[in-house]
């Protein structure tokens, strides 16, 4: 475990969750890892350990884009929610990673909403 007791915190939360939020292949796991600076989500197969798609703020559709953490976060889960459906997904199971679900996170999480995914 980290020895910074936030991060220790979060990992407990994340591995108490993880322990029942499995991703398969009909429902991947959707997964948010949320840095100070960037946002990154990924679909995740578990059965295969196999991520099948993945976006973050770091890619090049970001790179102009002005604005706070939590809109970027929004455009984010729009973002995943569109190659999700490229690769034919509709269903996924939401992970927050131990993280709250409140600011980027809930914010990524509507944006996949409004782009169609179902969770």
């Amino acid at each position: 475990m980290a020895t910074n007791s936030k991060t220790s915190r979060r990992l407990k939360i994340k591995y108490r969750v993880r322990k029942k939020v499995v991703g398969t292949d009909e429902k991947p796991r959707l997964s948010v890892f949320r840095s100070n600076k960037q946002i990154y989500a990924q679909l995740i197969n578990d059965d295969k350990g196999v991520t099948l798609v993945s976006a973050s703020s770091r890619d090049k559709a970001f790179e102009e884009k002005k604005g706070t953490k939590t809109d970027t976060a929004k455009e984010v889960g729009k973002l995943i929610a569109e190659k999700a459906k490229d690769a034919g997904i509709e269903n996924v199971v939401f992970d927050r990673n131990g993280y709250l679900y409140h600011g980027r996170v809930k914010s990524l999480a509507e944006g996949a909403r409004e782009g169609g995914l179902k969770f």
